[in-house]
């Protein structure tokens, strides 16, 4: 499932371009819908494509799509709070009762 790119905070740029002077960065994302994917290695740089979605870009030739970014190393990025709704969730649909 494709999402349309959602404009991230500028506040998140400070974060990415500190992480983009570590030798190496973890970042958890959500890769088709809501699965979760992981990406680690060096950030050589923030790549905008033709269509204007932004990626970090990683050394092992890892793109992630920044606005699907949960966390990275460890900081919550643009898309922790979409992360946390689903885990505040009300289960009660979900069990099975008399």
């Amino acid at each position: 499932m494709k999402t349309d790119f959602n404009f991230v905070d500028p506040v998140f740029d400070e974060i990415f371009a500190a992480e983009q002077e570590k030798e190496f960065s973890k970042v958890i994302y959500f890769g088709t819908g809501v699965e979760l994917m992981e990406a680690n290695g060096k950030i050589t740089k923030l790549e905008k494509n033709e269509i204007r979605e932004e990626y970090l870009c990683f050394d092992s030739g890892a793109q992630v799509r920044i606005d699907r970014i949960i966390s990275i190393n460890g900081k919550p990025g643009p898309a922790y709070d979409e992360y946390n709704r689903y885990a505040e969730a009300c289960l009660d649909c979900n069990v099975g009762g008399d």
